[in-house]
């Protein structure tokens, strides 16, 4: 079963993150168990333009083949540059419940061994989203957006959500983390404006490219924003 980190850094000064964001993937090639990693940009997810970048919160999602080496990996240099840079720390570590769609041509989230029911029963859940826009649909995306946004911000059991990408314009997505499977389900199937923007997705022809995964969170470390989601 696959171990996902989600490490969320905030710093006082976008250009040394910037150089770290350009150096670091380097870095990441050959570190043993790691399926998978993108380094990433933050936002509010508000509109999903470039107005939403947050210069100052920057994120690194990892993809291990268990928790041994994701372990190790957390004393790596590329970690520990972070770390040191940081004014701020959140780390969550999930497990994949269910995954569809594809990552820049990859499926990086191993579901076929999901944990049993008892293990994450009661246990907090997160989602993340990804989607490479067409960029002739982009505006129609882009119109869609804010009453969806508006639903989250007032969803029951919405711990955190933030947008995440590795550019500004056309590589976007979401994080959130929820108190329950529940809430997560209530937003995505019970939001009037969610499940419209979802009944619209293929007939409107907005990616070329998505994702969908869920995760049971084992381990919440660190805070965003000041608080502990």
């Amino acid at each position: 079963m696959s171990v996902v980190d989600l490490r969320v850094w905030r710093v006082g000064s976008a250009a040394p993150a910037l150089l770290r964001m350009a150096t670091g993937r380097r870095r990441l090639r050959g570190v043993p168990g790691l399926r998978f990693a993108k380094l990433l940009g933050t936002g509010s997810g508000r509109t999903f333009t470039p107005r939403d970048a947050d210069p100052h919160h920057w994120a690194l999602l990892t993809v291990f083949d268990d928790a041994a080496p994701a372990d190790d990996f957390a004393g790596s240099r590329l970690v520990a540059g972070w770390e040191s840079a940081a004014q701020e720390r959140l780390r969550v570590r999930m497990v994949p419940l269910s995954a569809r769609g594809r990552w820049s041509r990859t499926e990086p989230f191993d579901a076929s061994g999901p944990p049993s029911a008892d293990a994450v029963r009661g246990a907090p859940v997160a989602a993340i989203t990804r989607a490479r826009l067409r960029p002739a649909r982009a505006l129609s995306f882009w119109r869609a957006v804010p009453p969806v946004i508006d639903d989250l911000g007032t969803a029951s059991g919405l711990r955190m959500a933030i947008g995440i990408g590795e550019a500004p314009i056309g590589l976007q997505g979401t994080f959130s983390l929820w108190d329950s499977s529940r809430d997560l389900v209530d937003f995505a199937y019970r939001s009037a404006a969610h499940r419209s923007a979802v009944d619209r997705t293929d007939a409107a022809g907005w990616y070329a490219e998505e994702l969908f995964a869920r995760f049971a969170v084992l381990d919440v470390e660190g805070t965003y924003r000041g608080r502990t989601p």
